[in-house]
């Protein structure tokens, strides 16, 4: 079994909680950035890319503020992934942080993944 390593990131972005919510929380939202489809079943998201799926669970959620998602399969079996929504309140700013966990060594892959798909988000989110 290999190690796998924390990685905390957090990005700004220039939009309200709620839009941000909606696309870190349903299937719609999610397919529109992070998927190239979302099934959902329960609490249970099947997430596909290309010829290639895989299945977490909605582990934690509180409105407006955190999604965490539980792989139930593969090699990631225990692994997570969780947006927390974040507001200044001083500022007005929002910002999302993330935290996953990657393979030791591929540490950077993850990170670009993850850069690239919020360039996604921004995108579509118009920001």
């Amino acid at each position: 079994m290999c190690l796998k390593s924390e990685i905390k990131l957090e990005y700004s972005l220039n939009c309200t909680i709620k839009v941000l919510y909606t696309r870190l929380s349903n299937a719609s939202g999610l397919s529109e950035w992070f998927a190239d489809d979302v099934k959902v079943k329960g609490n249970f998201y099947t997430f596909f890319w290309g010829n290639t799926s895989q299945t977490a669970e909605r582990f934690i959620e509180k409105i407006y503020k955190t999604v965490r998602f539980q792989w139930i399969d593969g090699d990631d079996k225990g692994d997570f992934f969780e947006f927390t929504i974040n507001k200044n309140e001083l500022t007005g700013d929002v910002s999302l942080d993330i935290t996953d966990f990657a393979e030791k060594g591929e540490e950077n892959e993850s990170i670009n993944l993850w850069n690239s798909q919020i360039d996604e988000l921004k995108r579509d989110l118009g920001c």
